[in-house]
């Protein structure tokens, strides 16, 4: 069983010796009749002090304002997001969109910031804790445009990532927030440039993760079309004519989260993504009890309470009713010793 008293603890046991201490002077000095009243009361001043107290029993999962942590996505818009291997034959970007946003929703009340990359990258949204701007930017989100894809690099955003959590590091001295870094992609190099390295972040966050998308086997690209807004044919292989096969590259995707020093998460519609545990009063990594809470049961003593006053209020009532009646009658008997009636 769990407290977490609504008064300082010291308090409590001051309003609890004092209310107690006078219920049982009442009931010493009452009638015997009264004394059961006041026993009752004493009840009911015991079960006002432990609904105070806020007991509880068990846990849950609970989520809890992260108002001091900062997260950033790492969102992979090129080309190959549009294959489809998520969940039968939706693209692999529909399951990043749910993963971001089911992230977000794991981290309430922290601040979001999200870069996306192809062949190059660029900051959508700096830090923000609107969700509602969030979740606006993900929905924006679309592969690069299939008929003018230049390639792209898994690691080209390397460099605006730490420039984004050096920003943020800047912006709190006293070193009060955390840092949470989501990366989501397929680990896929069609640029064949020089990869850039992520470990220059690793001491800017204290944790996150590498989330993976696609398919060893592989499968079609749609091509997604900016004008109509919408995915046309598929990206053919400009040898042999055939659709193009985009495939997951881990062994790329297991390196980065390497450099991160974070973990790495292959993703599929089947499951959900695994957010990182935040301690949000320190601002630090937590234990897997941090974000757990205990079934409230002081209700139960409320009840108590209110089944008591309850029953004062019918005696008081009832004992109201006897003391008009005996007032009407005392009246009707006046009246009549006035008339010269006999009583």
């Amino acid at each position: 069983m769990t407290w977490n008293p609504m008064l300082e603890p010291w308090l409590l046991v001051v309003v609890a010796v004092l209310l107690v201490g006078y219920v049982v002077y009442a009931a010493i000095r009452a009638s015997a009749r009264a004394r059961l009243m006041w026993l009752g009361r004493l009840v009911m001043v015991l079960a006002l002090v432990a609904a105070l107290a806020r007991p509880g029993i068990g846990t849950y999962s609970a989520n809890v304002a992260n108002d001091a942590v900062d997260v950033v996505f790492v969102v992979d818009t090129s080309a190959s997001v549009g294959a489809e291997d998520w969940g039968g034959e939706a693209v692999r970007l529909e399951g990043m969109k749910e993963d971001i946003k089911q992230l977000a929703a794991d981290h309430p009340g922290a601040r979001y910031a999200m870069i996306t990359f192809n062949s190059v990258a660029s900051q959508r949204l700096p830090f923000t804790t609107d969700a509602t701007a969030l979740q606006e930017a993900v929905d924006l989100l679309t592969p690069e445009d299939g008929y003018y894809a230049m390639g792209s690099s898994p690691t080209v955003a390397a460099d605006l990532l730490h420039e984004v959590l050096r920003d943020a590091v800047e912006a709190d001295p006293e070193g009060e927030r955390a840092r949470l870094v989501y990366y989501l992609g397929d680990g896929e190099d069609t640029l064949n440039g020089e990869e850039e390295d992520f470990s220059e972040s690793a001491g800017l966050v204290q944790g996150g993760s590498v989330l993976g998308y696609g398919t060893k086997a592989g499968a079609k690209v749609r091509a997604y079309d900016t004008y109509a807004r919408d995915y046309a044919d598929y990206i053919y292989d400009s040898g042999s004519y055939e659709p193009g096969i985009s495939k997951i590259d881990e062994d790329t995707l297991d390196s980065i989260a390497q450099q991160l020093r974070v973990s790495y998460q292959h993703r599929d519609a089947s499951s959900e993504p695994e957010a990182a545990d935040v301690d949000v009063r320190r601002g630090t990594l937590a234990p897997d009890t941090a974000n757990r809470m205990s079934f409230p049961i002081y209700w139960v003593f409320a009840m108590v309470i209110v089944g008591w006053l309850l029953i004062e209020s019918f005696l008081l009532v009832r004992a109201g009713r006897e003391v008009r009646d005996a007032l009407t009658d005392q009246e009707r008997r006046e009246d009549a010793r006035e008339a010269g009636d006999d009583v």
